[in-house]
């Protein structure tokens, strides 16, 4: 009875205490303070308060982007190597949660043997003999200070953070795959605009030619002239090398090689176009939602959650055990001068007091330095993003007057092919006048392109494009 009744107080005592420190973010914290959570400072006037679409590439309207972004988070290798690893942390996770399950091992073996006379400090030969082992045992840790349950939350807390890892890079694979993309549109923009100045120059050349010959302009016009026409030329090869890279640079994140190339992707000459006001949210909203915070977080709860392991070596770790089992010679088996049991706690404590503090001052630190880092991945999400939306606001003016610039170049070079039709001008000031026209476009080409850029950072900044409906 008295046993029955210590077995019962032991157990009633399971699960009263958990020491260490219990988990929720610091009130302190940065994520926490009125500040970091209102509209954003910058880009009023380019973008809304709206809530940003998940799948924010879609705001291009090009159906061959869209295709490109969900193979990529299909097959992307970075993010195969993210969901093994997510999978591998909630394997750990769930191997760490049966250590509050009962324990239990069973073992046999067997052995022609002799004993050593000597080792019994005999001096008669021992028989020989077959001999046997075997038996059964069980444990359950009761766990009465918590030290495995901390190191489960731990655990899980691990595992959420390598989910987070796992969105992260969903983030950035959609993000690199639409700037591919949009090199490769504006890169072929590019060079079509650049070989119109090609051939604009070479038929100013040719006139040029003509002219030289009857003495009418000077020798060195033409050499002034083939010099530029020969400059503009050595700009094409490196465009369309660009365009090829961008190409490549998409295929290895769809998983693929370059034999395996999608050389139709070539054939965008435009740059992505959005006919909307960006929609950005709020601070509150990208604070949720980009995934390297969520990770950091996640981060200082497994660290809060390992002070309390390392705490709950200051106290006796207590298992209540039962073994049974028959050991001796074969001859012999399972008669009662070889059946064995046993049944009754274990205690462990660990006496080198000081390293356990070191270890429970050493967790310590680290949860400092996480929570550090956690406030560090705050302040940066928030720099991004108003750097962010500050270049792009900064890039949409510049379009702006990019776009006047070509629409005067335009006027003029129409009002200049007239007076030329008209006889009133030669043909070379017509030519320059459309050379002019074209740099425009290439001028707003390259702003396109530059926004296209801004674009694609805000985007990535607000942390957009990891939760992809189950559909994709």
């Amino acid at each position: 009875m008295k046993r029955a009744l210590s077995f019962l107080s032991i157990t009633l005592l399971a699960g009263c205490a958990v020491v260490g420190p219990d988990y929720h973010v610091p009130e302190g914290a940065m994520i926490s303070q009125s500040g970091v959570q209102g509209d954003f400072l910058s880009g009023k006037a380019v973008a809304n308060a709206e809530p940003l679409p998940e799948r924010w590439w879609t705001l291009y309207n090009d159906p061959a982007l869209d295709a490109l972004v969900v193979q990529a988070l299909q097959a992307n290798t970075d993010l195969r190597v993210a969901e093994a690893n997510l999978q591998r942390s909630v394997a750990l996770l769930d191997a760490r949660g049966a250590s509050r399950e009962l324990q239990g091992s069973v073992n046999a073996d067997t052995s022609y043997a002799q004993r050593s006379a000597e080792a019994e400090l005999q001096h008669v030969q021992p028989p020989t003999r077959q001999i046997y082992n075997a038996g059964i045992g069980v444990s359950y840790d009761l766990d009465l200070f918590g030290g495995l349950r901390r190191g489960i939350e731990a655990a899980s807390a691990d595992s959420e953070a390598a989910a987070a890892a796992r969105d992260l890079v969903r983030v950035n694979v959609a993000a690199e795959t639409t700037r591919a993309y949009a090199e490769i549109c504006n890169s072929g923009s590019q060079i079509d605009l650049l070989n119109s100045v090609v051939a604009l120059q070479a038929k100013g050349v040719a006139l040029t030619r003509v002219l030289v010959s009857h003495g009418r302009v000077a020798p060195y016009e033409l050499d002034r002239r083939q010099a530029a026409l020969d400059l503009t030329r050595s700009r094409v090869p490196r465009l369309a090398a660009r365009q090829r890279n961008a190409l490549f640079r998409v295929t290895a994140l769809l998983g693929r090689t370059p034999s395996e190339a999608d050389l139709a992707l070539l054939s965008c000459h435009h740059a992505l176009q959005m006919t909307q006001i960006l929609p950005v949210g709020d601070g509150q909203a990208m604070l949720k939602r980009r995934p390297d915070i969520r990770m950091a977080e996640r981060r200082l709860a497994a660290s809060t959650a390992r002070i309390g392991v390392a705490t709950a070596d200051l106290y006796p770790d207590i298992k209540l055990g039962a073994s049974i089992g028959s050991t001796g010679a074969t001859a012999d088996f399972l008669s009662p001068l070889t059946n064995r049991f046993g049944l009754g706690p274990l205690i462990s404590w660990t006496i080198n007091r000081h390293a356990v503090r070191g270890n429970i001052e050493a967790a310590t630190a680290q949860g400092q330095a996480d929570l550090a880092a956690f406030d560090g991945v705050v302040i940066k999400a928030l720099r991004e993003v108003e750097s962010s939306l500050t270049s792009y606001a900064a890039g949409i003016d510049q379009l702006n007057n990019l776009e006047r610039s070509r629409d005067e170049a335009a006027r003029a070079a129409q009002r200049t092919k007239q007076l030329r039709r008209g006889g009133k001008i030669d043909e070379l000031p017509a030519i320059e006048a459309e050379r002019d026209f074209i740099a425009g476009q290439q001028a707003v080409a390259e702003g396109k392109a530059a926004m296209n850029e801004d674009q694609i950072a805000l985007f990535l900044a607000l942390g957009g494009g990891w939760a992809i409906p189950a559909s994709h």
